[in-house]
């Protein structure tokens, strides 16, 4: 059985850092392209951040320079370092992983940032 878990959400002022957590258990992420997508209250689901086997990374435009997506294969777990956050980074935030037209995805973890 396959499993993300993320980890790290909370409530954060305006201008702080989070650092989200996906531990992946029933596949072996080394094989499989990874990232982060989002989904404000009222909004559609959006790619935030991706990251592919080999390391190639990916970022929406409304977070370049402000998040960073890595990989820890020997733990199989994604990171998504998220600074200088600003109101509107408020979300669910999902991880995914995918390979040959499969994917997976996770529960999500709130992130809420203050102003």
């Amino acid at each position: 059985q396959v499993q993300l878990v993320e980890s790290g959400g909370g409530l954060v002022q305006a201008g702080g850092s989070l650092r989200l957590s996906c531990a992946a258990s029933g596949i072996i992420i080394s094989i499989y392209d990874m990232g982060w997508y989002r989904q404000a209250p009222g909004k559609q689901r959006e790619m935030v951040a991706s990251i592919t086997r080999l390391g190639s990374t990916n970022y929406a435009d409304s977070v370049k320079g402000r998040f960073t997506i890595s990989r820890d294969n020997a733990k199989n777990t994604v990171y998504l370092q998220m600074d200088s956050l600003k109101p509107e980074d408020t979300a669910v935030y999902y991880c995914y992983a995918e390979r040959s037209f499969r994917n997976y995805w996770g529960q999500g973890t709130q992130v809420t940032v203050s102003s």
